[in-house]
């Protein structure tokens, strides 16, 4: 009951802050939020990011990772070699730590909210589950440089 308080939170605070609404709200013109719905069952969980695009121009992904999963090697090549996507979310259970480019570490545990700026890597402490909200264009292009790393790193084996 805890956590899906906090996950509610979470989503009405990204909703409202989308860059979407914040136009409506300052000019009373521009594109109308398009209300979408999904269970968690049903969210999907065969991709190497499971995400669902168009969200009031965010992403919403709900992912698991099991513990010593290094994200770094997918994110080589982008600037820093590091994930340059803001990201807003919750961890439903596990731990990730989070290093970023100024060399500031935390560590994100079960029942934390998140914002992790651009400029950040991470590695997973304990198997991981996590909801996250992302910029639309800029998580594409994220999903996109991972999917092909991934492709490689297969092709290598």
């Amino acid at each position: 009951m805890k956590s899906s308080l906090f996950v509610v939170a979470l989503l009405l605070a990204v909703i409202s802050c989308s860059p979407v609404i914040a136009q409506k709200k300052k000019s009373g013109k521009g594109p109308m939020l398009k209300q979408q719905h999904i269970s968690i069952d049903s969210f999907p969980s065969n991709r190497v990011i499971n995400y669902l695009p168009a969200w009031g121009n965010m992403a919403v992904a709900v992912n698991s990772l099991p513990a010593g999963t290094d994200l770094g090697p997918l994110l080589a090549g982008l600037k820093n070699n590091t994930c340059q996507v803001p990201h807003w979310g919750y961890i439903v259970k596990g731990s990730m730590r989070v290093k970023y480019d100024s060399g500031e570490e935390v560590l994100l545990k079960t029942g934390d909210l998140f914002y992790m700026h651009p400029g950040h890597t991470g590695k997973v402490v304990e198997d991981l589950k996590l909801f996250d909200f992302s910029p639309d264009k800029e998580y594409a292009f994220l999903v996109a440089h991972v999917e092909k790393k991934v492709a490689e790193m297969q092709q290598s084996k």
